[in-house]
This record gives C-alpha cells, structure tokens and sequence, in this order.
C-alpha cells in the first residue's frame, strides 16, 4: 500500500468549546432563552482541529503552532498529545478559545476570549519546515504564519488557508482556499453576496493574479467548491447535500487538500469536498471525539433532526424515532424503517457511530464508515432525519429528541430494553418491530467471507 507523505501544519490553535443543552423557555429578567442542562465538550480548534483530522487521515503530522502556560493552552496540549507532534512557538497572552452555547444542537451566542498571538519563531520550527516534504498553512491572524513568513516563502507551502485579518499567501503556493466570504473580504470585489456564482469566480481570479499563487479554491457551503486558476473556473458540487453542522468545515476542506496533493494528485478539490460534505453529515467539527474525551458522548446531526421534530410537533404529530448500527443496509432494515414510519408523522433515525458500533460489534465493524451508512439511511424516503450517537445506548440522544414512540427491531424480543424507562419519563412508548426472518448485517457478513474462501 502506498505510503501516505508526512505533513507540517503551521497555523494559530484554538481552544474550542460546546456547552450543549436544551431551551424550553425565556429567562424572565430578558427575553433571551433559558439553556438547561449544559453538557460540556472541550476539543482542538483552528490549526489544531486541521492538523487531528490529518493525523486522522493516516499521515504522521507535526504542528507548529503558539502555545503558553495557561490553562487553556495546557488542555489543548492534553488533546493533542496522542494525535500528533508538536513544536511550540511562544505566546504573547492566553490562547485564544471560542465557546458555543447550543439549544437543541443550534447555536445561540458564542463567547470569545484570549488575545494570545505568537511572539516569535524558533530554530526547531524553521528546521522543522525546511525539512518538510509538504506544509499546509492555517492561518487565523495570530501570527504564527507571519513568524515564519521568510522560511514558507523559501519553499512555498501546498495549501495556504487564509484569514482577512491575516497575512498574505507566499507567492507560488500551489492551493489557497479561502471561504466564500473571505474570498469577497480579501478580493476587494465589489457588489458581491453570498451566492453570486460570478462574483466568487471573478474573486478567486482576481486572487491568482494579486497573491501570484498557482491556483485559488473558493469553499462554497452546500455548493461545492471552485477552483480558479485564473480564468474559466472549474466548479466542483458536493456528493450529497447535509444539513448538519458546518462547524470546522473549512479545516476538514483544507487537511485532505493538503494531503493529497503531498501524496502526488493533480488536483485535489474533488477528494476535499467530498471529505468537507462526509465530515459536515456526520455532525462536524462537535462530533470528533478526543482521547480522554470528558464531555458528552452524544454527536447528533441535530440541523437534520429538529427541523422534522419541531414541524410534526407544531402540528401536534407523532414524532417516531428508530435505532441501530445498520451496517449493511439490507432487507429486513428497511422493512422496519418503513414500518415504523407508519407509526407516526416523521422517522428519526439513531445510528451508531463507528467507535459505538466497534464497541459492539467487534474491531472488524463497521464495514461501512459513518458517513456511507448516514447517506444511505438518507436516501431512504420513509426517514426523515438522521443523528448519531457515540455511546452504546442512544439515551442521551433520545433526551434530547423526545419521540413519542421509540422503535427496536424484534431480535431484542424477550430482552429489555434499556430505553424504555427513558420514554415513558415524557410519556413516550417503547415498541420492538419484527424483523424479515433470516436477515441481519453479520449474515451477510459471514457469507461474504464464506464465498471468499
């Protein structure tokens, strides 16, 4: 198998935090929403979060990035320890961090704080980048990219992700990928919205010639993205489209880019939007767990989920909600889907994830990722909604989602289920569904590896 090329990442690390809870009211004093029940999840931001999910990719990864002795610089130490190298530059001030408040999975307001910016480089990251077969920059305007500025412009980096308050790309990058918007902010057009095919074409032209770079991808959300290097513009749509959260979108668009382009691929845009659309279905940049991970276990794809929930609510409907790891979507699957959407007004669909489904199933398990086994799930007309959970019992989720009936499948008749007690809190019924006799996911497992032999 091919080796996957090393990568340095060079950028500004964030703390980022969600506290995760629920609004069913209005504080009295103001009319802002009461968020209860707060769980908290403390993970890797910024150039932190491109250079993980890298790492996660399969490549051996260093990041060169500001860190102090704060406590907020302390706890991404503590993540990032088990995920990759790192060479620390040193920090004017506290690391910066950006806090989420969630209601329901949708963000309410976010707090900033930390003005930290790198102070300097050293000799251990300039001959860390001297050395390197292939360098993403992540910029987010706190100076690490500036530090290092003279020894990037000796061998310009593959991908560049800016930032307006940032530097400039070094001349002969071979990718920059700003956003949509940033395009607009950095180019100076004018006239443009969010949108404006043309105007984000004429931006990232306009970007080429001014940065003199090889070529510009400009994110585009749910749009795909578009590659320019110059003129005539090549648009790349996304595989599927996903409701779910967008956060780290750009970093997860960024990492593959880089990588592939390391490992030798002519254009890399298409590998990267299809990796930004997959990581963006799976419940983004809240969904990627960390070792010695203490907050919450539950990931949800929560955009998809509640806008059904809250419609079938508003109507006074029946909210249904269905379970399982559904590996090799099959038969007996779908039987119980469509079954259960006949329950009710919508189908919520609980999946595993696949740290979840390894738990249960074994190291072998999942033969499809996450990703695959929540578009196939989509695609099925009788579900309405996908979110999945990461523990082994979706109670959690189901907290959160409060379905008026919850749905297993008939091979966990004459068990409990562990659920029930849950339902019945909010006057909710837990039912068991037969499933077509003879058909299971570890079946077809088995005969697959039978015919194999």
């Amino acid at each position: 198998m091919h080796r996957k090329s090393p990568l340095v990442v060079v950028g500004d690390a964030l703390l980022d935090r969600d506290l995760t809870g629920t609004a069913e009211r209005l504080a009295p004093d103001a009319p802002v929403p009461v968020v209860a029940d707060c769980a908290q999840r403390v993970r890797p931001g910024g150039a932190a979060l491109a250079a993980c999910l890298a790492a996660r990719d399969g490549r051996e990864v260093t990041l060169i990035t500001g860190l102090g002795d704060d406590p907020a610089s302390e706890e991404l130490r503590r993540l990032l320890s088990r995920e990759l190298k790192l060479i620390e530059l040193p920090l004017t001030g506290a690391l910066p961090e950006k806090t989420r408040v969630l209601a329901q999975g949708s963000p309410v307001v976010r707090l900033d704080r930390g003005t930290g910016r790198v102070r300097e480089a050293t000799d251990e990251a300039r001959a860390a980048l001297r050395s390197a077969p292939a360098v993403l920059v992540s910029d987010y305007g706190r100076g690490a990219a500036d530090s290092l500025r003279d020894v990037l412009a000796e061998r310009p980096p593959l991908v560049w992700d800016p930032h307006p308050r940032g530097g400039l790309p070094v001349p002969g990058t071979r990718l920059v990928s700003p956003s949509e918007r940033e395009a607009y902010a950095l180019s100076g057009e004018r006239g443009a919205t969010d949108g404006d095919l043309r105007g984000a074409a004429r931006g990232a032209a306009a970007l080429v010639r001014h940065w003199r770079v090889a070529a510009v991808t400009v994110t585009l959300g749910a749009r795909g993205a578009l590659l320019s290097y110059g003129e005539h513009p090549l648009l790349v749509p996304v595989p599927t489209v996903h409701r779910g959260d967008p956060c780290g979108a750009g970093d997860r668009f960024a990492a593959p880019s880089a990588g592939l382009l390391a490992d030798g691929a002519l254009v890399a845009v298409e590998g990267a939007v299809a990796a930004a659309t997959e990581f963006v279905g799976a419940g983004g940049a809240g969904a990627v767990t960390y070792a010695d991970d203490a907050g919450p276990a539950v990931v949800t794809d929560a955009a998809d989920a509640r806008d059904p929930v809250a419609r079938v609510r508003a109507t006074g409907g029946t909210v249904v909600a269905a379970g399982g790891c559904f590996d090799l979507l099959h038969a007996g699957h779908v039987g119980l889907l469509q079954a259960a959407r006949r329950l009710g007004d919508c189908l919520v669909v609980c999946v595993n994830s696949d740290a979840s489904v390894r738990r249960r199933k074994g190291a072998e398990r999942p033969v499809n990722p996450l990703a695959d086994r929540v578009r196939v799930l989509s695609a099925l007309a009788c579900v309405d909604a996908v979110a999945v959970f990461d523990e082994d019992t979706p109670e959690r989720l189901l907290a959160d989602l409060r379905p008026h009936i919850w749905v297993k499948g008939g091979d966990y008749s004459g068990a409990d289920l562990p659920e029930a007690a849950l339902l019945e809190e909010w006057g909710g019924q837990a039912v068991l569904l037969p499933y077509l006799v003879g058909r299971s996911s570890t079946a077809l497992v088995a005969r697959v590896r039978e015919g194999a032999r």
